[in-house]
């Protein structure tokens, strides 16, 4: 009679490691349907994605299961009652050897792992990692070994998927997220721990909503399509909003472009395809997209100012060279262009604005002068012969009535019109709310309008 108690946890192939206590070693895995509970253990002994042999005291087979006739080809009707592996599942050669560590690990304490070389009953030859342990009897005394083994390929490929696994999320040079199919952070690795803004641990288990504050519905909306179609032939750019860091409240929200490539993960022990989620690896390209965002956005300025010095040339009136010079300006950059020309002392009128016919939120015309406070941004810039950049607070339409803009404005560039070392005039940018403010950058293009503009405005009478 042969009886065994398996304790899984984690035998190399196929995830389980079995260990067995054995009382006596008598029939096959199919015998054990004569005792109690031998339904159950043959199941078991059959069902194991391990190949399991066991062999008493003298070197007997006493069980094998189908793992094992599946790899060697060998059925429990003939391996079973063998004595070591000789003639039939090793070349004669190697067979006493194989038996000699196989059996070593009766009297060795833990488990032996070797690598054998066995016969399949077609007489190729199939290399195996074998993982031997002793078996004791009620008595206590040595009464035989089990022997679980498997291809040494599939035990490769499953060391390099685990290696994978570990140094991917270990410290590798992108980021690397496990999604759920609750769509939930299940593992994050350093990189993007560090590239959200948290600890490895922070993220799990919560909503995609709580990790990033801005592009989630992107975010999740891709997820999805390769939970329920597969992943994208080829990565894409996702533009995330990401809260500030915890202990920094006031450091505010930042604004992150992830290169993202994403592997739908499917378990492989069920005969359906069951999700088991997403594999999200990113990289970090902001810097990249800005920079290349910021080098377009160069060329097209450049390229506008060339076509609007082209069309300026042929106005013989100043007022129309600048209107031109504006309306070739005001693309891709801002929604009002306005000039106004010095009138007489911290006095100015406006001359052109642009595009024209727009409201311009109350500015006189005519040449009479405007109604600007002793505050107002471009008597700011008039006094500072410079640029002065600014936004609007919470009432965006009582602040830009105040200073006699469209009411729709929510950010404001004023830049001194220099000529011939005075100040003629000031022209100003104005932005909705659509856009954002005014950076630097802008200040610079602003400026080197301005200086055509005033150019063309301070040009002499023709005689």
């Amino acid at each position: 009679m042969f009886w065994v108690t398996f304790q899984l946890n984690g035998l190399q192939q196929g995830g389980y490691r079995g260990e067995c206590q054995v009382s006596a070693f008598t029939g096959s895995a199919r015998d054990t349907a004569s005792v109690p509970g031998g339904d159950l253990l043959a199941a078991l002994l059959d069902g194991m994605d391990a190949a399991l042999c066991a062999l008493d005291a003298d070197g007997t087979v006493t069980h094998w299961n189908r793992e094992a006739e599946r790899i060697l080809g060998w059925p429990a009707a003939e391996a079973v009652g063998r004595r070591g592996f000789d003639g039939w599942a090793a070349r004669s050669a190697d067979a006493e050897g194989i038996l000699a560590r196989v059996m070593a690990a009766m009297r060795t304490p833990g488990r032996q792992v070797h690598e054998l070389a066995l016969l399949r009953k077609d007489g190729g030859r199939v290399l195996v990692r074998s993982q031997s342990a002793g078996v004791r009897g009620a008595d206590g005394r040595p009464a035989g070994v089990y022997c679980a083994f498997s291809e040494v390929h599939a035990q490769i490929d499953l060391e390099r998927s685990i290696a994978l696994s570990e140094a991917l999320f270990d410290e590798a040079p992108w980021g690397v997220v496990l999604i759920d199919a609750d769509l939930r952070p299940a593992v994050v690795n350093g990189y993007a721990a560090r590239a959200i803004g948290t600890g490895r641990t922070t993220p799990l288990g919560r909503p995609l909503g709580e990790v990033v504050a801005g592009g989630v519905d992107e975010l999740e909306g891709a997820l999805q399509h390769v939970l329920a179609e597969g992943a994208p032939p080829e990565p894409a750019d996702l533009w995330v909003t990401l809260p500030p860091p915890p202990g920094a409240p006031g450091a505010g929200e930042r604004r992150r472009c992830w290169r993202s490539g994403f592997v739908r993960l499917a378990s492989p022990m069920t005969e359906e395809p069951v999700p088991l989620g997403v594999a999200w690896l990113f990289q970090d390209v902001t810097a990249e997209r800005l920079a290349a965002r910021e080098a377009d956005r160069t060329r097209f300025r450049w390229s506008q100012l060339h076509r609007a010095g082209l069309a300026a040339a042929e106005y013989a009136d100043p007022a129309e060279a600048v209107a031109v010079l504006l309306d070739f300006a005001l693309a891709g950059f801002a929604d009002h262009g306005l000039v106004d020309r010095v009138a007489g002392d911290r006095r100015l009128s406006r001359a052109v604005a642009s595009p024209a016919g727009a409201p311009d939120g109350g500015g006189l015309g005519g040449g009479f002068p405007q109604r600007y406070g002793s505050e107002h941004p471009a008597l700011q810039a008039w006094d500072r012969a410079a640029s002065v950049r600014v936004s609007a607070g919470r009432d965006a339409a009582e602040w830009a009535g105040a200073r006699h803009w469209p009411v729709d404005t929510a950010h404001a560039l004023c830049t001194a019109l220099r000529s011939r070392g005075r100040t003629v005039g000031v022209l100003t940018f104005l932005r909705t709310a659509a856009r954002g403010g005014f950076d630097r950058q802008d200040a610079v293009y602003a400026e080197t309008v301005a200086s055509r503009v005033a150019a063309a405005l301070d040009v002499p009478p023709l005689p």
